[in-house]
């Protein structure tokens, strides 16, 4: 009898902690979701996260440190990167084509831009409208590979100012609206403004 109970007790003390552990497990998906998925790095940012390169020439290293050779070279301030890594100040970045490289994080601002459709053929041409719509007008036409800077992406339209420099003249901007899956440099989904 006294084994009996002992295994009485041991089961019943079994099903309490599986319905307490149950019970936090029904918890979990009340969490924000931004809370279980995103990933922090060392800085305590997201990773990954998009940025943008602070100046030019900006060497890209084959590793996290000066004493790594070089990779490329980026020549134009305001290229958009992915951070995907971070090691003590180095970020760990990749480009629209997908190479991956190491920048010191001086070399790098939080401000969002993008690629237009880097995947798309040379000669085709994406609208970028004039409202969040479909039937919105046209208002220019831009090139795959085009660079915008973001202001605004509400998880499927992009808010975008498209800057011309042509050789000769002044620069010409042009405020519009992209579908967010037009674009390298934002998530699927992802908002902000």
């Amino acid at each position: 009898m006294i084994g009996s109970s002992l295994l009485l007790s041991r089961r019943a003390i079994g099903r309490r902690i599986g319905a307490a552990l149950s019970v936090l497990l029904l918890g979990l998906p009340l969490l924000p979701t931004a809370a279980i998925s995103a990933a922090e790095g060392p800085s305590g940012l997201p990773l990954p996260r998009f940025v943008t390169t602070r100046s030019t020439p900006i060497n890209v290293r084959v590793g996290p440190g000066t004493k790594y050779g070089v990779a490329w070279v980026y020549v134009k301030a305001g290229t958009p990167v992915e951070i995907i890594q971070e090691f003590d100040t180095w970020r760990k970045i990749r480009d629209a084509d997908g190479s991956e490289g190491w920048l010191h994080q001086n070399l790098l601002v939080g401000k969002r831009a993008g690629l237009v459709a880097p995947w798309k053929p040379a000669g085709e041409q994406i609208a970028l409208l004039r409202s969040a719509d479909e039937n919105a007008g046209v208002r220019a036409w831009l090139t795959p590979n085009f660079r915008v800077d973001i202001k605004e992406c509400t998880g499927t339209w992009c808010e975008v100012v498209a800057t011309t420099h042509p050789v000769n003249g002044g620069p010409q901007s042009f405020d519009g609206w992209l579908h967010q899956d037009e674009l390298w440099g934002v998530y699927k989904g992802e908002e902000f403004d």
